[in-house]
């Protein structure tokens, strides 16, 4: 995709004056992301008078500007960068008050339509609209903004965050606040409650010892983020839909293949549309059925910490869960759906019960046995942010993507716009894509 460069803007927190760095430590639930960037991309549809470029220009950016610099005000360690020095046992976030978050502005011919769609498209076309990840140096940004243009079609806003300062939650807390306050600049910048970010660390409750062996795992001490490398052009991007109804079939379906009794199940929307991914990516890769498998996905401990943390929290609270240990035979037979609710749902009803010291130890151990050549099946987002509520002032998203998954066969998941269900998206070279997209929909059918 050919982009023109139009205008970059380092925007300030509207702050008042501070003359000491903000300085904010990293917790336990930080620091197994250190080396990790989230990005995505949010699509908007212009309609009407807003569809011109002197609109956009005029009103649009800097609006976006304006309400940018205040809601980092609110949000002041993300206009920060990621440091660890070397009297400190552990990295820290610190904001100077010179510090400023970049966006730029980009334009672009190709058809609005298209790209924003939820059709088979080249991966390398959505990389292309958001920020790359922070330059490999030792203490990167926490945050990268980008929107591109379609004149006279609509426009996007991509997000490059580090991953160590925030989780999905704490990303959509933002964007979300952000998109509240340029619709309302007229009406003051205060948040909502359910918007206003809790800034406190010491209500992150894990004990001491577990920072130490996060850190070990982390091997090298450093803060270099691996730098995004060339989108091969026969990697693809889809999104899909799982409507309530499919979710309901699916919902059926495992109450009746499976040999236990429906108490024992734990059928959560996410369970079952996570397992029916899954099983569609294991039977899209074929035979070999002793290759081993692997299972992850990032279960949020706000409620589940003692005592619980605000859902407003400014920071990681989120820790990856593995289900260590199977072989993809266990996925290709009939019967593979099921068997993925089964370890799914078990998964995730087990974090009722073991602690996070508990689990922190079955992370480690499980990532110490994992084999070569282990497929991994991991998963970004969740069907419970509400993205698609963010409105800046001229309409609801019409997608968004998690670009991120990219890089590997992750899935993404996310609502169904505004309509209920979910929408999952993963990228594979054409011919895997192929394969999937028959399997995932004779599945419904069937």
């Amino acid at each position: 995709m050919v982009l023109n460069i139009i205008k970059i803007s380092h925007v300030s927190p509207s702050v008042d004056s501070f003359c000491d760095p903000l300085v904010v430590p990293l917790t336990f639930f930080d620091l197994k992301w250190l080396k990790d960037s989230v990005q995505q991309v949010v699509f908007y549809k212009l309609t009407g008078s807003s569809l011109s470029r002197e609109f956009f220009y005029s009103v649009i950016i800097p609006k976006l500007e304006k309400s940018l610099s205040l809601v980092l005000g609110h949000f002041l360690p993300l206009a920060g960068h990621v440091t660890w020095n070397p009297q400190d046992p552990k990295p820290c976030i610190v904001v100077f008050p010179h510090d400023t978050v970049t966006l730029t502005v980009f334009e672009s011919e190709e058809d609005f339509s298209s790209v924003s769609g939820k059709g088979i498209r080249l991966a390398s076309e959505i990389r292309a609209l958001v920020p790359k990840s922070p330059a490999s140096c030792d203490s990167p940004c926490v945050l990268s903004l980008q929107v591109t243009l379609f004149p006279n079609q609509g426009f996007c806003i991509g997000i490059t965050s580090n991953h160590a300062v925030m989780d999905g939650k704490t990303m959509v807390n933002f964007y979300k606040s952000w998109a509240h306050i340029c619709k309302s600049q007229t009406h003051g910048t205060i948040l909502p409650d359910d918007l206003t970010p809790r800034l406190d660390r010491t209500i992150i409750n894990v004990p001491p010892y577990l920072e130490a062996k996060m850190l070990v795992l982390q091997g090298e001490r450093t803060l270099k983020i691996p730098q995004d490398g060339d989108i091969g052009h026969d990697i693809f991007r889809i999104t899909l839909e799982l409507t309530l109804e499919n979710v309901e079939k699916l919902r059926e379906r495992a109450k009746t293949e499976s040999t236990r009794s429906h108490s024992e199940l734990h059928l959560s929307t996410f369970v079952l549309a996570y397992a029916y991914m899954w099983t569609c990516l294991v039977k899209t890769h074929g035979g070999q059925g002793e290759r081993p498998v692997r299972l992850m996905y990032a279960a949020d401990f706000r409620n589940r910490l003692d005592p619980p943390v605000h859902e407003g929290y400014l920071g990681n609270c989120v820790f990856p869960i593995g289900c260590f240990g199977h072989k993809a035979k266990t996925f290709l037979g009939e019967d593979g759906f099921v068997k993925a609710v089964e370890i799914l749902g078990d998964s995730v009803k087990s974090l009722g019960f073991l602690g996070i010291e508990q689990l922190c130890e079955l992370y480690v151990d499980g990532k110490k046995s994992v084999e070569p050549g282990t497929q991994l099946g991991t998963i970004a987002g969740s069907n419970r942010f509400g993205l698609y509520g963010s409105d800046f002032g001229w309409g609801k998203p019409v997608n968004t993507e998690f670009v991120s998954i990219d890089r590997n066969e992750a899935f993404s998941m996310s609502e169904r716009d505004m309509s209920g269900g979910v929408q999952v998206g993963l990228c594979l070279k054409k011919h895997e894509m192929n394969v999937f997209i028959s399997l995932f929909n004779d599945g419904l059918v069937n």
